[in-house]
């Protein structure tokens, strides 16, 4: 009889366990200025991953096309040093001379609601979240070459000869650094890599390790 209870409550207990979602967790998005990010993170949101996108914090100044709260919070100078000063952000640094940064409050609302949250951040930034959420997921998108990288820049018609001298400077660096991310997808076609970084979310999403532990017998 012992042993038909004890076997009754393993699957009891298995069946608790199957239906408990997934822990949410972050999902990072980095890689080199122009090299497609921000359609990475439309076709990600559009994609039904139960994602959720953590709007960054910027010190510069908005582009005719951007909207303030969807594709940053605008913060002047003062301010934005006011809420590092306050220990609001997740990771912060300064790329071309304008600071970016991660609020705590945009992410930790989003987890607590059960999302997955999507950041799309250079490789400083992910340094300092890797830190904060040692479960998340690093993806670094990487241009199929550095003369595409440029062609991109030029195309966007946005920055001027030496602003797109630094960009590809910047660029090199960043790449240097691919292999302190968890999975690296070049952006070739991207229909194809958007695949790609959908099916690595998916699958993070079902590691056993998200949902809730079963006590060992």
């Amino acid at each position: 009889m012992s042993g038909s209870g004890s076997r009754s409550k393993t699957s009891s207990d298995l069946d608790a366990w199957l239906r408990t979602g997934h822990r949410p967790f972050v999902v990072v998005i980095s890689g080199p200025s122009g090299v497609g990010k921000s359609s990475f993170v439309q076709g990600l949101l559009a994609a039904g991953l139960n994602l959720e996108y953590s709007v960054s914090a910027t010190t510069r100044a908005r582009r005719p096309h951007e909207v303030d709260g969807r594709d940053y919070l605008y913060l002047n100078r003062d301010e934005f040093r006011r809420r590092i000063e306050a220990g609001e952000f997740v990771e912060w640094a300064e790329v071309h001379g304008e600071l970016y940064g991660t609020l705590r409050s945009e992410t930790e609302r989003r987890l607590d609601a059960g999302k997955n949250v999507l950041l799309d951040i250079d490789v400083q930034g992910g340094q300092a979240v890797r830190k904060v959420y040692r479960d998340g997921v690093f993806i670094f998108v990487l241009p199929p070459s550095l003369a595409s990288l440029e062609e991109r820049l030029r195309g966007r018609g946005t920055d001027s000869d030496e602003r797109i001298r630094l960009r590809l400077e910047n660029a090199r660096r960043e790449i240097a650094l691919v292999t302190e991310y968890d999975y690296a997808v070049v952006n070739d076609d991207l229909k194809a890599a958007l695949h790609r970084v959908a099916s690595i979310i998916v699958a993070e999403t079902c590691r056993a390790s998200r949902r809730h532990a079963m006590e060992p017998r």
